[in-house]
Formats: structure tokens, sequence, C-alpha cells
């Protein structure tokens, strides 16, 4: 069978982008031509979607294996944040991909933010919990015996499925990988993660995992100076300002690990900007390999995190828990692939 996958490898884009395309959604920004060959390639490859099965709730089946959950995605971000962050559309398109391919019914999306008024959740079969939304919140608002997935980077969660990418093992390597070009003085840019609450709640931050990785390989190697870490906003302009205050400082590193993308996008116009040249005045590499990564001046070495793929693990253990099939909660940590542009070159002279 054809699915979104073989269209994307043929039209040289991501899943993500492929679903959106083939879903008329009018928020995603890409060229007429882009959208056009991907129409196009469906359908040459004869590419018929999977269409859910319906059901009646007031009028279920009486056999598990033909009933279709309804389940709900409770998110951490904005739908701007969403749109402009392609790891969180990435994730919540490969579980709405999977759910047609299972008995799951996505039949709402909820934003969740410290003014989100949320009192019951027990309409719902299922929950998938994207980002940082507190789990003690969630719990009081659901019933104890229906499944919760959680895929997160942020916060461990005891006695629920977590789906996370291997973000500690990525930093490692990346660091590692910048020593062996000979860097010594390595910064760090990226953002905090804020743990959202229902109800008017106090949302509170906690330091990103790649963050925490950085201190600590950084620290053992003796390497770690505190005034080469940067932390700010989430994004392109975040990258941008965090960019241009290290090169303010004065004082600037000859290689950078950035938390995202998007962030690197910034940096890279703050460092040309300051006509400096990368990789031949700073070294950067960044996480997500989003579209955009390898067709960057120069192009972006970055670490692939397999979102798409993410989303649809995080279906498949929903379903399990749904329907009986497993009863303890698992961690899935999928691999962080390190992927080598031109973005990195050996120390040169201002080390």
């Amino acid at each position: 069978m054809i699915t979104m996958k073989d269209i994307a490898e043929k039209a040289n884009v991501s899943i993500a982008t492929v679903s959106r395309i083939l879903n008329n959604d009018a928020t995603l920004s890409v060229s007429e031509e882009t959208r056009q060959r991907v129409f196009e390639i469906a359908k040459e490859l004869n590419y018929k979607p999977v269409r859910r099965r319906s059901t009646n709730r007031a009028n279920p089946p009486k056999t598990k294996e033909s009933e279709c959950y309804n389940i709900a995605l409770l998110l951490a971000v904005s739908q701007h944040e969403e749109t402009t962050d392609p790891y969180f559309s990435s994730i919540r398109y490969g579980i709405e991909e999977q759910c047609k391919q299972l008995p799951l019914h996505v039949s709402s999306v909820i934003r969740v933010n410290s003014g989100t008024d949320i009192q019951d959740l027990s309409q719902f079969d299922g929950l998938i919990v994207i980002g940082g939304i507190d789990p003690d919140d969630i719990q009081r608002h659901f019933p104890e015996e229906r499944p919760i997935i959680f895929i997160t980077q942020v916060i461990d969660v005891d006695g629920y499925d977590v789906v996370c990418s291997d973000l500690e093992a990525a930093t490692e390597k990346i660091i590692d990988y910048l020593i062996a070009l000979g860097h010594t003085r390595i910064g760090y840019i990226g953002g905090s993660e804020t743990i959202k609450k229902f109800n008017g709640g106090k949302s509170y931050e906690v330091d990103d995992i790649r963050k925490r990785t950085f201190e600590k390989k950084m620290k053992a190697l003796g390497l770690y100076e505190p005034y080469h870490v940067f932390v700010g906003d989430w994004g392109p302009a975040g990258g941008y300002e965090l960019m241009k205050t290290a090169i303010d400082s004065g004082d600037l590193p000859s290689a950078f690990v950035i938390a995202s993308d998007p962030m690197a996008i910034g940096a890279l116009h703050a460092i040309h900007q300051a006509n400096l040249k990368v990789p031949e005045d700073i070294s950067i590499i960044s996480f997500d390999d989003i579209d955009a990564a390898a067709f960057l001046n120069p192009p972006l070495s970055t670490v692939k995190i397999y979102a798409h793929e993410m989303g649809r693990l995080a279906a498949n253990a929903l379903h399990e828990r749904r329907t009986g099939n497993r009863n303890i909660p698992v961690k899935i940590v999928t691999p962080a692939e390190l992927i080598i542009r031109e973005s990195c070159a050996k120390r040169g002279q201002n080390t």
C-alpha cells in the first residue's frame, strides 16, 4: 500500500509536509511548485488515503476489536508555535496518520495554557499529551483507568507511557564531534521549557534536557564556561537575539550547540550581520533536521529527530493500553541521528 512516506521520499519533503498539503492545510507555508509536485506524485503513485471507520457512539459495537475510540490531544503549544515549529506539527500529523490505521478518532485538540478552563475530560477514551503539561493536573480531570500517553522531553512521568527522543545521547555526540574537530570553547543557545497548568494555575519552568546534558558533559570534560550558555525564547527571533548577545560580548566561542533548527536560522542571521562566517569563524550544529536545514547557507549540521514516528508510536501505545493488549507502562525512546553538513569545520583562528 502506498503511504505518505512514499510520497515524501519521492518529493524530497517531510511526511508532515505531505500530510498538510494533501489535507489542504491553509496555514502551511510552502511554494506552489512544491504543493503541485506533491499532488502530482500522489496521483502518479495512486495514493489512496485510509478512511477512518465510522461508528455510532450512541450505539457502539459490542466487540472491542471493532469499536472506534474517541481521543483528545492536549498540546502545550499555541497554534502559532505549532505552525512555525515543524517538530510539533510533525508529531501531530504522525498521530493523526496512525489513528486512521487504527480504531482511534481524534475528536478534540485542546491547547493548554494557564487560562485554559478544563473541568472534566471523562468524555474521552484516552489522551495523548504533547509537550510540557503538568501531569497532576491531567490526573485530577481524567478517569484513572483510561490511558494517557505523554510525548515529552521535559518531565519524568511515572506510571504512564512516555514517547521521547534520545536527546541526551545526541547532545553528547554533538560535543564529542565538535571536540574531535578541535573545538574546546563551545557555547550553547537554547530555551527553557514551560510546564503548563489548568484553570489559572501558575506555570513553571524547567531546564531543557539538551541544556542539562550540555552542562553535565562539559563539566565532566573540564570545559564548561557558564558565560557561554545563552537561554531565551525559542524560535528564530530568540536564536537571533541570543547569538547577537554572544557576539556583542566580545568573547565568542568557536562553536555553538543550538537547541533547535529554527533558533539556528536566527543565529545564522546574526552571524552574517556581524560579517562573520560559518563555519570559518563559528561552527554551529542544532536539532530537528527540518526541511529547510539542508538548504540554508551553509547547509546546517543537525540532529534528526523522528517526530512523525514519535506521533505514530504514541497512537499505537494508546491503542494497546485502551484495548488491554498491554497493562504495564513503557518508555519508548526513539534514536536521534547526527546529520553532518557544512556548518561545522575544524577549529579556526578564533579559539
